[in-house]
């Protein structure tokens, strides 16, 4: 087929559209859901899945924990889990001491939520306050100096970190998240002014960099941290306790994890054929649990799409039957004026491509649309829409034409031309 012969085909469609408007509309409706769900849903994981990249890449890529639970469970936790041993501070030590390819290791504790409980009495929501000013829900975290290495995340942007000589003195300072320093002191500089943290005096020495949370949730923003030697003080009915390792920059990391769990394990008396009683925390463990959580909506969103292109194949196959009926007599006499089988089902299967790509343009636009909405509405779904789903997006329409559109296509292309001029 020459591009005259395919422009004129076009040009055929196009006026076919526009002779039925409303038919052809609720034609190209189903192509339009599909190809919207897919790009809309496309584009905000995508956009979400660098969002969860930037945050694996703040918490240290090197960075390994180690908890005393699993992280990120859904449901209640098995009884054989939920006994485990506490881990102790002093196991940070024992493993710097143990495993010569770390870089550090460092223990670090957090008070519990307002609702959390220990021993049977539930904890009072952290509050801090200055002047006038109070907040409330806050997270309160004991820490070493090199807990600022092991997650980059917690970066100062005024001020300083907790120094070693703040933890050896148990010394009441504080660094706060930006959004409790905005919230208490407003345009005035934090640094060296006091507030009163559960009660308890302690001076301002720093403020961490701006960082909001994910998707929404406690971030950086809403961080409180003092000296693990002051926390351990003040908070002694505080069990759980985490430790972070870096592994050694000319260190395999697969190795060094290894070492640690042999070392844990001989440190807890974890005998060789029982499982280990702590989990070790890939960094990279943020990016498995949004990969779980997503694998279902990808599902769901394949399933619509694919009713929705479904339902738009069907009402093509449909438009195009009743277009080869209506246009018998023009079929007979493109064959009585020389037209091949071909050229009939070239021009019918061309129709039905213009037909669904408009509904797949449509879409692509309609979920583009959508996308930049999230973005804008809520800054924290990151959506964004790529080249290759817009391309993709065009070429799934396309593929449905000519699937959906061959069948009538042919048909036309088969019907005998003596017979199609006797047609009323």
């Amino acid at each position: 087929m020459t591009a005259a012969e395919i422009r004129e085909n076009l040009i055929v469609g196009l006026d076919n559209l526009r002779a039925h408007k409303v038919r052809s509309g609720l034609t190209v409706l189903g192509i339009v859901i599909g190809v919207t769900s897919v790009i809309t849903v496309a584009a905000i994981i995508q956009g979400l899945n660098r969002h969860i990249q930037e945050r694996v890449e703040g918490i240290g890529s090197r960075t390994y924990f180690v908890t005393r639970l699993p992280p990120a469970q859904f449901g209640r936790l098995p009884e054989k889990i939920r006994r485990r041993k506490y881990l102790n501070f002093s196991d940070a030590r024992y493993l710097k001491e143990t495993v010569p390819s770390l870089a550090f290791a460092t223990a670090f504790a957090q008070r519990p939520s307002p609702g959390a409980g220990f021993g049977g009495r539930r904890a009072e929501p952290n509050e801090i306050r200055y002047g006038g000013e109070r907040v409330d829900q806050i997270i309160l975290r004991g820490v070493e100096p090199e807990y600022a290495e092991a997650i980059p995340l917690f970066s100062v942007a005024q001020g300083r970190f907790i120094s070693r000589y703040d933890l050896e003195h148990s010394r009441q300072v504080v660094v706060l998240g930006d959004a409790i320093a905005s919230a208490l002191f407003g345009p005035l500089d934090p640094i060296g002014r006091t507030v009163r943290l559960n009660g308890k005096l302690y001076e301002v020495i720093g403020v961490f960099e701006k960082d909001p949370g994910l998707f929404g949730g406690p971030g950086v923003d809403q961080f409180a941290v003092i000296p693990l030697s002051d926390f351990r003080k003040r908070y002694p009915e505080v069990r759980e306790v985490f430790i972070a390792f870096s592994v050694a920059p000319d260190a395999n990391p697969v190795q060094v994890r290894n070492e640690v769990i042999e070392a844990m394990r001989r440190l807890r008396r974890v005998p060789y054929h029982e499982e280990n009683d702590f989990e070790v925390v890939s960094p990279d463990f943020l990016t498995n649990l949004w990969n779980q959580l997503t694998g279902a909506l990808v599902i769901l969103t394949g399933v619509i799409s694919s009713i929705g292109l479904l339902v738009g194949g069907i009402g093509v196959m449909n438009i195009m039957l009743i277009s080869v009926t209506e246009r018998t007599q023009e079929i007979g006499v493109r064959k009585a004026v020389g037209a091949r089988r071909a050229d009939i089902r070239a021009q019918f299967l061309l129709e039905a491509v213009v037909v669904t790509v408009m509904g797949g343009i449509l879409g692509i636009l309609l979920g583009a649309a959508i996308s930049f909405a999230v973005r804008k509405l809520v800054p924290s779904i990151p959506a964004t829409v790529s080249l290759f789903w817009v391309i993709s997006g065009v070429s799934i329409s396309a593929a449905v034409g000519i699937f959906f559109g061959y069948y009538p296509a042919n048909r036309a292309a088969n019907l005998d031309p003596i017979v199609c001029l006797r047609y009323e």
